[in-house]
């Protein structure tokens, strides 16, 4: 038992705080302490997936998730297990049943979801790194509100064994770091075949779209993080990430399969416990058992012609910059409806890399003016599969260690 780590779990980022497990001794992370997301299956625990009804009615799980694993083995102490968002289907970090973690960075805002007991612990220093995962922004929204570091990997790279499914088409390991270094040496634990280059792009894109969906403020605050960048690869290119007027049928392609795999993968579960579930997680879960085989085909097609579109634009040597979320993390306790225009633009910016099944890493590069504070504003630069270790040079190249919810510019 970590009697520090629980001492200082007064933020609520722990659903179990006493969980501790050394790594061994050797090893690239030997020392590092790391927290796992309540999705990721520990040996003799119950994989609690954010709903006491879950954890109710599923048996401890039999053997530790791959990816914990191969921490393990690297020499990470794992230390907790974090809070997440009922069947990690939200982007606010906000749980009806266990609340809110403390974004220490702006702590009268939310620390974004799903994985945001993963973020608040990283952020509160509590530990150095922790593991969450990004089916539809849960590992760039909850490192943009609260500024850190964090890597959604290219879909497929990392097995997920041991992990629960939202929609697995979309899901993805991801972590968070406050240090970029700490970000790339868990990469090349977790990446397959991790094969570092210091090779720089050869293009960036600037999508105008996709800035657009920011507000001015954030944006503004972005600028100096993007002109940097421009500075590593060369001269931005202005383009466009969609045809004109595709963004809002591109989003709406996400959320019909989105949440056809998920009632797939849960619906079952749903019928038979009939489970108490959150305000917004009941409404969605509700929403996905209605969507018919007709509305997911059609889905699929713009989905596939999305994805083509983007991976088209990003061929090897092309990198992609653009603002994480439309703004800073929003104020805690606001009803579903009034986060609704908000949800809509963020879900657009982050639906693009998960429609081609894409990379994108977070910079903690901006902040903006608040009655609360700075609150931070995070950075994206998604490139084309494969280039995670691309994302996680560059990361180390133009930023230092978070301090605060932003990091300062090499």
């Amino acid at each position: 038992m970590d009697t520090v780590l629980i001492m200082r779990d007064d933020i609520g980022a722990f659903i179990d705080p006493t969980l501790a497990i050394d790594g061994t001794p050797d090893g690239v992370l030997s020392g590092l302490t790391c927290a796992v997301k309540d999705i990721y299956d520990i040996v003799g625990f119950v994989t609690g997936y954010g709903s006491p009804d879950w954890a109710r009615t599923h048996p401890p799980a039999s053997k530790t998730a791959a990816s914990v694993q191969a921490l393990l083995d690297a020499g990470a102490l794992v230390r907790g297990k974090t809070h997440t968002d009922e069947l990690a289907y939200s982007l606010n970090g906000e749980n009806a049943h266990y609340g809110t973690p403390v974004n220490v960075n702006a702590p009268r805002r939310i620390p974004g979801g799903s994985s945001g007991g993963s973020a608040a612990a990283v952020a509160a220093e509590l530990v150095d790194v922790a593991l969450g995962s990004d089916t539809g922004g849960s590992i760039r929204i909850p490192a943009s509100y609260c500024g850190l570091y964090g890597l959604r990997p290219t879909h497929g790279r990392i097995p997920p064994d041991g992990v629960l499914p939202l929609a697995s088409s979309y899901d993805v390991i991801g972590w968070f770091a406050r240090d970029p270094e700490i970000l790339a040496t868990v990469g090349s634990v977790l990446l397959p075949g991790y094969a570092p280059s210091d090779a720089l792009p050869a293009r960036l894109l600037v999508p105008t779209d996709l800035w657009a969906l920011a507000d001015l403020e954030t944006s503004g605050a972005l600028q100096k993080g993007s002109d940097a960048l421009a500075t590593l690869i060369g001269d931005p290119i202005e383009c466009a990430v969609a045809p004109a007027g595709a963004l809002p049928d591109w989003f709406t392609a996400f959320r019909v399969t989105q949440g056809w795999e998920i009632w797939n993968a849960h619906g079952d579960w749903v019928t038979a416990h009939n489970p108490s579930l959150g305000p917004g997680i009941k409404d969605r879960v509700a929403w996905a058992s209605t969507i018919t085989a007709d509305q997911r085909d059609d889905a699929l097609a713009v989905r596939s012609a999305a994805a083509a579109h983007v991976e088209s634009l990003l061929p090897a040597g092309t990198m992609m910059v653009f603002p994480t979320a439309p703004g800073p993390a929003p104020l805690k306790g606001q009803s579903a409806e009034s986060l609704e225009a908000f949800r809509y633009r963020a879900l657009q910016l982050t639906s693009v890399a998960g429609l081609a099944g894409l990379p994108q890493i977070n910079l903690p590069l901006g902040q903006v003016e608040g009655d609360d504070g700075p609150p931070p504003v995070g950075l994206s630069i998604m490139g084309g599969k494969g280039s995670d270790e691309a994302l996680l040079m560059i990361a180390k190249t133009l930023g230092g260690t978070a301090k605060g919810g932003i990091a300062a510019l090499r």
